[in-house]
């Protein structure tokens, strides 16, 4: 079994990236190989729309025609049998990288039909893990339910499957007293890092291995 994690987060160690590892961690208990991809490492580009991805008969149907440092990663991510994504919020959004991985690698397999009918080849279980800053409280009311769903909806669509996991009310650096973030309590946040965050850590632990779990014998 090979489970391919990738991170898009700029940061190796810090909340994302350790998710992740638990994640794996979680999926290889019972003996899976796994990887994690730091997409910061590697230089590519988002989605170009050159639709050569659609074109009946073309070379590249069905699969993304650029060639880049993504393109191995994105090879990998198809033939895997778990693929687990983990980005913290920026601007509302998954960062830069993560998006651009995320339009290169389900754009070729969705097509232009009623429904978007996808035309994934293979069978793929798919967890999807969200850092941020904020408190779970506060998710609706700067929409992050909707956006975090529409980003699952989508690998749903692909891959018909996704699950999600959230990492709220994150700590973000270690001495908050060196960066100008007086919103935050600098106390509060190192506590549910001591406290909520190794929570956070046993669920993608536990998602991992429930993935693994699902990959058909």
């Amino acid at each position: 079994m090979r489970v391919i994690a990738i991170n898009g987060s700029p940061r190796k160690n810090w909340n994302t990236a350790t998710l992740l590892e638990h994640a794996v961690a979680g999926a290889a208990k019972d003996g899976a190989e796994t990887e994690v991809v730091h997409l910061y490492d590697h230089d590519f580009k988002g989605c170009i729309s050159c639709f050569a991805c659609k074109k009946i008969g073309g070379k590249s149907y069905g699969r993304c025609a650029v060639n880049d440092g993504l393109t191995p990663i994105l090879k990998k991510a198809a033939e895997a049998d778990v693929l687990i994504l983990g980005t913290p919020v920026y601007f509302s959004a998954e960062t830069g990288e993560m998006r651009s991985f995320i339009e290169r690698l389900l754009f070729p397999f969705l097509t232009y039909t009623p429904g978007y009918a996808p035309i994934f080849p293979g069978k793929l279980q798919v967890g999807l893990i969200y850092t941020m800053n904020i408190p779970e409280k506060d998710l609706t009311t700067y929409n992050y339910d909707k956006i975090f769903a529409a980003s699952q909806g989508a690998l749903s669509l692909v891959f018909g499957n996704c699950d999600l996991l959230l990492s709220t009310d994150t700590y973000q650096f270690s001495d908050y007293s060196e960066y100008l973030s007086t919103s935050f309590d600098p106390e509060a946040k190192k506590k549910r890092r001591e406290e909520v965050f190794p929570q956070d850590c046993k669920r993608a632990f536990e998602l991992g291995a429930r993935l693994a779990a699902s990959v058909p014998g």
